[in-house]
């Protein structure tokens, strides 16, 4: 496969960007632009984890509805959620009604406020995963994704392995696989190098 191609507007996108207008907004707008941002953090954790055995676009297209279920994402609220949001949940169609990654959303923003007690901010202990600039890659999982996979698991984290892990350090900005020769890639570049890191 192409790593790069030529959308119907000309510019040139990693192939996967030019998809369907969904990904080209993701693509071009969102995706490896750094975050630090504590709830949209835990929306971009919490939607890898709901993407594992489905494809992106699903999640891409549900996550207004998403945002809705889960309160913006907030982590303090998530935290809260009880069997009552679970049944809720299971009941909404418009998201994915996967009872173990619901709870595990919850789970996970009770762990988040947890590492913010401890860190500062969830960004605090994310960022501390960033490694080396290197080259792109198109590899499921690295060294440390593999190093940030295990420390949420020991923290207690749910539907956080390596590659669900990979997946959100692209999608945060921690790393930047915008290919050579993508139209993004050097302002995405410019962005992270603007970024102040938190912690």
């Amino acid at each position: 496969m192409d790593q790069i191609g030529t959308g119907s507007d000309g510019v040139a996108r990693c192939s996967w960007g030019n998809g369907s207008p969904d990904y080209v907004a993701y693509h071009d707008d969102e995706w490896g632009r750094p975050v630090d941002d504590d709830d949209r953090l835990f929306e971009k954790l919490s939607l890898e984890g709901f993407q594992s055995g489905l494809s992106w676009i699903t999640i891409l297209r549900k996550r207004p509805a998403f945002r809705k279920a889960f309160a913006g994402f907030n982590i303090e609220q998530v935290a809260l959620f009880g069997e009552d949001d679970v049944s809720r949940m299971l009941d909404d169609a418009a998201i994915v009604r996967h009872q173990g990654k619901i709870r595990s959303t919850i789970n996970n923003a009770q762990r988040s406020l947890e590492a913010i007690d401890e860190f500062g901010s969830l960004g605090s202990l994310v960022w501390s995963f960033e490694p080396d600039a290197r080259p792109p890659t198109w590899d499921a999982t690295t060294a440390e994704s593999i190093a940030l996979a295990k420390d949420l698991k020991r923290r207690g984290f749910s539907f956080v392995g390596p590659t669900t892990a990979y997946a959100f350090m692209q999608a945060m900005g921690l790393v930047n696989d915008h290919w050579p020769g993508c139209d993004v890639r050097d302002a995405v570049e410019a962005e992270r190098d603007r970024f102040v890191r938190p912690g």
